[in-house]
This record gives structure tokens, C-alpha cells and sequence, in this order.
């Protein structure tokens, strides 16, 4: 038998279950995925995923659990495994979709799902997950928490509406219903003080608030959320990856001349980034010439309101990224000033 390189656990992790497939490389470069299994996603799972993959790779250095970022479910096994020293990557779900398109894979289930991500594992050279910084992790807790009680009040507005509305209203119903509307509202303004009473816990973080706070229609509870929902970028390498992670990138399709699809945005990646951004997006419309300039071109261009509004949200997403990792304010006439420059060059 010739030389193993190294294993991979590929895990596709649900809410109840993961699915796992046990995979090798040799030296030759040649793969073979030799077992597969599905525990419990509970502790006692956790404890039998290990032992088994310890028996079956005899407990090799070079033997990686890889999983994908699937919304909180993965997060217990994550910190399971790095309590107990494994070699584990969280990789974003785009990055396994775009590579299992290039598998030949007619039926996706989660066992073919489990194999493309072991292989992905040994093929590809990961980056170890760190722990997410408890602060970022609190932060989101909180941020999605006031967004789903915003999503409940809005459903109760609604209701009181519909029923104010009706020739006859139940005097009883709308009492309930102010009664729920002015909780929630008080929920909201505890959220926000325990949010904001945080942030100030740690001087980094209340600084790289700042800092987006300092681009155009970005505030306070925007910049917690990018902050929130990204760890502080930590999964993020470039602007590219990031705009994919939040479900902005664009997909077209296109191939000779009887192929041609309109693009579009995938929206196969963090909701809460996509929504946190809109109101922001409309803002700087109104607000900020350099953005009202791009709205009104891409508009000129294309004519579809909705879709140059979703190009301010990417462009508005990236620039987060870059003042973060730059760690300077941003420049509101940075576009003049290069605009001057480049007309006094020709």
C-alpha cells in the first residue's frame, strides 16, 4: 500500500445529524474515500465521531475535520473539536458549492455532500479555525435578536392595521395589540443599551466601530452587524470572498449565442449582511454625490432601480472590508481629490 499523506473528514453538519465521509490522499496524489458514517449532532456524537476517526487513521497527525460556516449548527461540534485539539476548517458554503460543480455529481444529498467536502479537504491547503472572539459572538446573538423582534413587530403592525381597518374592530384586539407593540418596542430599546453598553467593553472593537461608522450611512448597529456576522472578517481573505459570503455576488450564464442569462444576485450566502446594508444602500443614494453618481449611471444603464440599489450594498460591503483592514477613517473626498489628480495629469 503506498504512502498516506493525509486523511480528511468531510462533514455535512444538519440539525440533528452529521453526515460523515473519512477520506485519503496517497502519495501518488490518488484519493479514497473509505468510510462513511452519521452520529448525532449532540456531545455524545461528538465523542463517537472522534473515536472512530482515531481507529480508522490510526490516529494520524495529518488528519483534518473540514465542515462548512451552516448557520449556528456547526458550532458546537467546532468548538468540540478545538477544545480537543483538532485540526478543523470551517469553510464557507460558496466555496463547497463552486467546488462540487466541478465533480461529477448528478444527485446532491448529504452523503455526496459529506464526500465533496473531504475531498475539498484533500485537495486544498485550509486555513485552521480559531475560535470566534467571544465579544463578536455576543454581538451577533444580540443583533439577530433585535432583527427577528423587528420582523415580529412588523407582522403585529400589520395585524392592528388590518383590524382597524374592518368596519367593526374588536375593542379588545386592539388593546392586545398596542399592549404587544409597546413591548416589543421596550425589548427593542433593552436590546440596543445591552448591545451598545458592549462594545464599549472592548477598545478595539469600539475603534473599528468608529472607523465604518465613519463611511457614509453606515452607523452604529450596521457596523456591529458586519462585525457580528463576519468575526471581524476573520473567514474573510479578500473583497471577492466577502461580497460571496453575503449572497451579493452576481451569477450570469452565458455560452456562444443560444445561451444568455440576465445576471443576477446569487443570494446563496449571509442574509443578515444583505439586509443590514439596504436602508444604508438608500441612503447614501440620497446623501453621498460619489454614490448618487454610480445609482444614477448603473440606472441610465440598465434601467432597473433595484439592481443598481443592490450594487450600492456591495459597494458600500466592501468598503467595511477595507477600512477595517486598513484601520483609517474614510475619506468623503477621496473621489475628489483623485478625479483633481487624474484631470491635472492629461
Amino acid at each position: 500500500m503506498q504512502e498516506i499523506i493525509r486523511y480528511s473528514v468531510g462533514i455535512d453538519v444538519a440539525q440533528k445529524e452529521l453526515v460523515v465521509t473519512v477520506g485519503r490522499i496517497f502519495k501518488d496524489l490518488s484519493i479514497d474515500l473509505f468510510a462513511r458514517r452519521v452520529y448525532v449532532n449532540s456531545l455524545a456524537g461528538f465523542k463517537q465521531l472522534t473515536k472512530g476517526v482515531e481507529k480508522l487513521t490510526n490516529a494520524h497527525p495529518e488528519c483534518r475535520y473540514v465542515m462548512e460556516a451552516t448557520g449556528v449548527y456547526h458550532e458546537k461540534l467546532a468548538f468540540y473539536l478545538a477544545e480537543n485539539e483538532r485540526q478543523i476548517s470551517v469553510v464557507l458554503p460558496s466555496k463547497i458549492s463552486n467546488y462540487i460543480r466541478t465533480l461529477d455529481i448528478k444527485t446532491i444529498t448529504d452523503k455526496t455532500a459529506a464526500d465533496a467536502i473531504a475531498r475539498f479537504g484533500l485537495e486544498r491547503k485550509l486555513d485552521n479555525w480559531q475560535e470566534p472572539n467571544g465579544l463578536y459572538r455576543r454581538i451577533r446573538q444580540l443583533t439577530r435578536e433585535r432583527e427577528q423582534l423587528i420582523e415580529q413587530r412588523t407582522i403585529c403592525k400589520n395585524q392592528l392595521h388590518a383590524e382597524q381597518s374592518e368596519a367593526y374592530p374588536n375593542a379588545g384586539t386592539l388593546r392586545r395589540l398596542h399592549s404587544h407593540i409597546e413591548f416589543m418596542n421596550s425589548q427593542e430599546k433593552e436590546i440596543l443599551t445591552e448591545l451598545f453598553d458592549l462594545t464599549k467593553t472592548d477598545e478595539s472593537v469600539n475603534q473599528s466601530i468608529s472607523l465604518l461608522c465613519s463611511i457614509s450611512g453606515i452607523g452604529i448597529l450596521t457596523a456591529c452587524v458586519v462585525l457580528g456576522e463576519t468575526n471581524g472578517f476573520e473567514l474573510i481573505r479578500n473583497k471577492r470572498q466577502l461580497t460571496s459570503f453575503a449572497g451579493l455576488d452576481v451569477i450570469e450564464k452565458q455560452s456562444g449565442t443560444s445561451v444568455k442569462s440576465k445576471p443576477r444576485l446569487s443570494k446563496k450566502g449571509n442574509r443578515h449582511l444583505r439586509k443590514a446594508f439596504y436602508l444604508p444602500a438608500l441612503s447614501v443614494i440620497r446623501s453621498d454625490e460619489h454614490f448618487r453618481n454610480i445609482f444614477d449611471r448603473l440606472v441610465e444603464r440598465h434601467g432597473i432601480k433595484k439592481k443598481a440599489v443592490s450594487a450600492i450594498q456591495r459597494k458600500l460591503l466592501e468598503m467595511t472590508y477595507t477600512i477595517f483592514k486598513k484601520q483609517v477613517p474614510y475619506d468623503k473626498l477621496y473621489y475628489k481629490k483623485l478625479e483633481s489628480c487624474t484631470s491635472t495629469t492629461l
